[in-house]
């Protein structure tokens, strides 16, 4: 089992930055894929970004260039640096987690077993 509990969301004006923050905790060994998602309401939930292990990362094209993920082996985290933001970046945030995706399917939702409970952020002026 795979638990993930994320933080740092909160408000921000536009053109401001946050970082969310994903613990990740196993029973068993480290999961090989760590992504975020997004959902604003009224909507699907929307690939944000992924990190493979080795180091391979993917990011949905509204996100390029402004968002980063990273992973923190050491400390068994994920973050997501969010730059430039903006209103409809606005939505929860969801960091997710699998033992294995293959590239075709990293921007699936359905691909991922284990899900956060979600950290909302709001950009508003």
């Amino acid at each position: 089992q795979v638990q993930l509990v994320e933080s740092g969301g909160g408000s921000v004006q536009p053109g401001g930055s946050l970082r969310l923050s994903c613990s990740i905790s196993s029973s068993s060994s480290s999961p090989n894929v760590v992504g975020w998602f997004r959902q604003a309401p009224g909507n699907e939930r929307e690939f944000i970004a992924a990190w493979k292990r080795g180091g391979s990362t993917f990011y949905g094209d509204s996100v390029k260039v402004r968002f980063t993920i990273s992973r923190d082996n050491a400390k068994i985290m994920s973050y997501l640096q969010m730059n430039s933001l903006k209103p409809e970046d606005t939505g929860v945030y969801y960091c997710t987690a699998a033992a294995y995706v293959i590239n075709s399917a990293i921007r699936r939702s359905e691909s991922y077993a284990y899900w956060g409970q979600g950290t909302q952020v709001t950009v508003s002026s």
